[in-house]
């Protein structure tokens, strides 16, 4: 396997793998990265598609790219995806995944089109006061030392993050400003998260710094993630004939580890509750989904709280990873990412409005028609007062298929779900929907004597608490996660947020899709490049952009020096003058 950038071969098709008719995939779990990994295997490997065995312990694909009614309950979400227009493999991949909506184009096509006619952007990004615009007016509010706090972190090497937290690098100065307020809300970081997946953050987005404030960085689906993506990979692997096993939970991978070579010899499973046995040889690929950020995921309902189940249980991810883990060091140390859930958490809920008294406060707030079909808040609004950091977003609507019309779906998350709110004085982990709904209603401005009625009658809320959420932001160091293709490995390799590549980062569907695609390209030795991470951090425009956006367009010469470094820094410009360094400086504003 490797990387390749540009467009010389990015549309080349690979020749047939060598020996490929010869072998079959199973692959472990059914998310992004499983069925990424499945299509690279038919598209790029060439591989019989009844030569693929997808095993899923539940009865539905998907992993965490969810959307689904649940009866009895209502429209579900426990998360969203927010993506980029540089997430190279995966836009490798939907470019040959037919769309199921429209006939005769790509799911590429469709997503594209789509944002370019409704381009995503926010038009009120945060509220304080009960729905009040908090005015963060598109700035970072990062004084001189914050800034410099961050370019540390920035030119930082990864040795000396290992193991870092974020608070150990940043302060007041970062925290509290309105690029952290953007920053957490957004990703989901806590000041206790790893500061090497900050670091690469900052550097993998570095293109995308300007659109952070208004969200015109970001793209969205038309439906849910399930609807919009998952759905139609699972339409384009029937077609080839791969072949799903759901309710099949795989409880180990049994391997051989010897001096020069390390395999894959046994799949341990649960198939509708028996114990089953699959003896794999050296042609018997395994691509396995190690850890999970939605297990031990749970619901609620409108009266009842979703609990919050910590324990590790025998056949779960966790537990999966941490019996493979104990076979070879080289498979890494899943309990660096899953011993504190207290530190791994956050709380999602799916509110569905029920008549017309709760569009015209979203409406107030998002300044849109939330029923117009487009774009709607652009992406979350936080509540910079709440208790719980509530955040919630109204995404294009309908957002299912089946949605009746006059109804809106809101996605609503915390990030402290064991603090107390400001209208329901208790922890959101301990919420019923209706009282989430309570608190959200609160913080949109509805009126206090007519929150309960509407958190009631005029609206339905699904909670749903996840522990390990963000248990691969926790902090590492290198080794903690395996390698896609561990060294010496001969037939297996790992997928997902809690597998190591390079430079990208986790919790985006690019590094799902794209931890597939280095899977398959290293075990059938697919002869095409993989496409390198968007090299914006390599880019002196980027970076001159960023540095622009993040200090709100001040220039270099009104930052706060001390007499001499002002003379020195004068000294530097006037050499400078008219070279293209001189220009440069100009064009993206710096002088």
């Amino acid at each position: 396997m490797y990387y390749s950038s540009g467009n010389y071969e990015a549309f080349a098709r690979p020749q047939k793998p060598e020996g490929v008719d010869g072998k079959s995939a199973y692959i472990v779990g059914s998310g992004l990265a499983a069925l990424a990994a499945a299509c690279f295997l038919v598209r790029d490997g060439q591989m019989k598609g009844e030569h693929v065995h997808v095993l899923e312990k539940d009865p539905i694909p998907g992993g965490a790219c969810d959307g689904y009614q649940y009866e009895n309950l209502g429209y579900i979400m426990r998360g969203g995806r927010e993506m980029d227009n540089h997430f190279e493999c995966m836009w490798d991949l939907f470019r040959s995944i037919p769309s199921i909506e429209t006939e005769g184009i790509s799911v590429l096509d469709e997503y594209y089109w789509l944002n370019k006619k409704d381009p995503n952007f926010s038009l009120m990004r945060a509220t304080e006061r009960c729905g009040q615009d908090a005015h963060t007016d598109k700035k970072f509010g990062l004084s001189d030392e914050a800034s410099m706090e961050i370019m540390k972190l920035f030119f930082t090497p990864d040795e000396q993050l290992y193991n870092k937290r974020i608070d150990e690098f940043f302060d007041d100065a970062v925290f509290g400003s309105n690029f952290w307020l953007y920053w957490r809300t957004m990703f989901a970081f806590e000041t206790w998260h790893s500061a090497l997946e900050m670091k690469r953050y900052i550097k993998r987005f570095i293109h995308h710094v300007g659109g952070l404030p208004d969200f015109t960085a970001l793209r969205f689906t038309k439906y849910n993630q399930y609807e919009s993506m998952i759905l139609p990979m699972v339409e384009y692997l029937k077609s080839f004939g791969v072949i799903f096993h759901f309710s099949t939970q795989v409880v180990n991978v049994e391997f051989e580890i010897q001096a020069d070579k390390k395999a894959a010899r046994k799949i341990l499973l649960l198939h509708e509750g028996q114990e089953q046995t699959i003896d794999l040889t050296d042609n018997d690929l395994v691509f396995i989904t190690n850890g999970g950020c939605v297990e031990n995921s749970s619901y609620g309902s409108q009266t009842t709280p979703a609990p919050f189940q910590t324990e590790i249980k025998e056949g779960g991810g966790w537990d999966m990873w941490r019996k493979i883990a104990a076979q070879d060091a080289s498979f890494g140390h899943p309990d660096k990412f899953c011993h504190d859930p207290e530190q791994s958490n956050w709380m999602s809920a799916t509110t569905t409005t029920l008549d017309d008294k709760i569009p015209p406060y979203i409406q107030k707030i998002c300044k849109r028609d939330p029923f117009s079909g487009g774009v709607v808040t652009g992406g979350i609004v936080t509540a910079k007062d709440s208790g719980w950091l509530l955040s919630w977003t109204v995404n294009r609507q309908p957002q299912f298929r089946s949605q009746p019309k006059g109804q809106l779906v809101v996605w609503i998350y915390g990030l402290f779900t064991d603090r107390p709110g400001d209208f329901i004085k208790k922890p959101m982990r301990e919420c019923t929907g209706e009282e989430i709904c309570m608190e959200w209603l609160y913080h949109m401005g509805v009126p206090t004597d007519e929150i309960a009625g509407m958190a009631s009658h005029s609206a339905n809320t699904i909670p749903c608490m996840m522990p390990y959420v963000t248990a691969f932001f926790m902090p590492r160091e290198l080794g903690d996660r395996p390698q896609i293709v561990p060294d010496k490995a001969v037939n297996f390799a790992f997928l997902g947020q809690f597998a190591e590549t390079e430079r990208d980062t986790i919790f985006t569907t690019e590094y799902s899709i794209r931890t597939g695609m280095e899977a398959v390209y290293t075990l059938l030795n697919v002869d095409r490049g993989v496409p390198e991470v968007w090299g914006s951090t390599f880019d002196i425009r980027d970076l001159l952009n960023s540095v622009v956006a993040l200090r709100d367009g001040k220039k270099v010469t009104e930052m706060k020096l001390g007499f001499v470094q002002k003379m020195v820094l004068n000294q530097i410009l006037k050499k400078l003058e008219g070279t293209d360094i001189d220009l440069l400086l100009k064009e993206h504003r710096l002088i």
